[in-house]
């Protein structure tokens, strides 16, 4: 996924459904000029993740206990996740509804129904993971 975000620009990133926070702090790291946002919705998680940015004093990361669902996730210019299928589906569902999205979703593992992503590659990893690029414009023109 980080690899992908190579040719994503410089704006804003969201980690819909950000765990314990892995990816958010290896993007925050990486990207200190990008301002990086995860949503989590569990309790524990969202704990741990919020202490290691403390820790690591990660000022380009914000941390909510949130859904992603409720979330205005109009100023993002890339979204990431790995969500599960019915969530793919809501996803899409909240993508179609327009928000003004002009960027990227990197999505782990589960595409999005009815779309085509513009750039799909596997990880080497023990299940060939499958991760799917989408540009969100042509997303909401084609749904």
């Amino acid at each position: 996924m980080i690899e992908l975000m190579a040719d994503t620009g410089t704006g804003p990133v969201y980690d819909l459904g950000s765990g314990w926070g892995g990816l958010v702090i290896r993007l925050a790291k990486k990207y200190p000029e990008r301002k990086i946002v995860g949503y989590e919705v569990s309790l524990v998680p969202w704990l741990v993740s919020v202490c290691f940015k403390k820790i690591l004093r990660l000022g380009n990361l914000e941390i909510y206990k949130k859904n992603f669902l409720q979330a205005d996730l109009s100023g993002a210019h890339v979204l990431v996740c790995f969500l599960h299928t019915d969530g793919m589906r809501q996803l899409a569902q909240k993508l179609a509804a327009g928000e003004g999205f002009n960027g990227f979703l990197i999505s782990n593992y589960f595409a999005l129904p009815s779309c085509q992503p513009e750039v799909s590659m596997r990880v080497n990893d023990l299940y060939q993971s499958p991760i799917y690029c989408y540009r969100l414009g042509e997303l909401q023109r084609a749904t």
